[in-house]
């Protein structure tokens, strides 16, 4: 029946618009797809590039700080060092203290003979004098040994004081001595 074939053949030509339709639209969607896809692989490169780039500033990091903790400890005093220097400075705080001791039972024992010698000789008027100039002599050199311990080794040497001015021990007269390297 023609009247049944008409409908079927617009059915069938509607049917083929349909199918050219999806078809286009399927080609679109596969175009896009794919365009995806590689958008999706470009994407994941950068990932991995940010990835390596981020794992390669966190070594830069890490080796700044060991590089920082290194300039650290090379401003650190060396332990050993510093004992090494505390043992000598005791030693010679022990050696000046002994220097000190030394002096003052020197000091005793010069005391001591000058006494007995004054006794001995009590109408010398000299002799007096002489005691006190060495008495004085004595406490500067005992007070000078005292500061150089507290202001500890200078590195430089002791300058010693004469007993001036020198009188004669028999008419108790002024005299000039000169002293060398002055």
């Amino acid at each position: 029946d023609p009247e049944q074939i008409q409908p079927k053949e617009a059915t069938v030509v509607q049917m083929q618009r349909d199918y050219e339709k999806l078809s286009f639209i399927s080609g679109s969607l596969q175009k896009d797809s794919e365009k995806k896809q590689k958008e999706i692989e470009m994407l994941f490169q950068s990932l991995e590039k940010l990835q390596k780039e981020k794992a390669n500033h966190l070594d830069i990091l890490a080796a700044m700080d060991v590089k920082a903790d290194k300039a650290a400890l090379g401003s650190k005093v060396n332990c050993s060092q510093f004992e090494a220097n505390m043992e000598r400075l005791d030693e010679r705080m022990q050696e000046l203290q002994s220097q000190i001791s030394g002096q003052e039972q020197h000091w005793n024992n010069m005391q001591q003979q000058l006494s007995l010698v004054e006794e001995e000789k009590l109408d010398r008027l000299e002799l007096k004098t002489f005691r006190y100039q060495m008495e004085e002599t004595w406490k500067r050199r005992i007070e000078e040994l005292r500061n150089e311990m507290k202001e500890g080794d200078s590195g430089a040497g002791i300058k010693k004081q004469l007993p001036v001015p020198f009188t004669c021990l028999s008419c108790d007269r002024m005299l000039s001595v000169q002293v060398p390297g002055q």
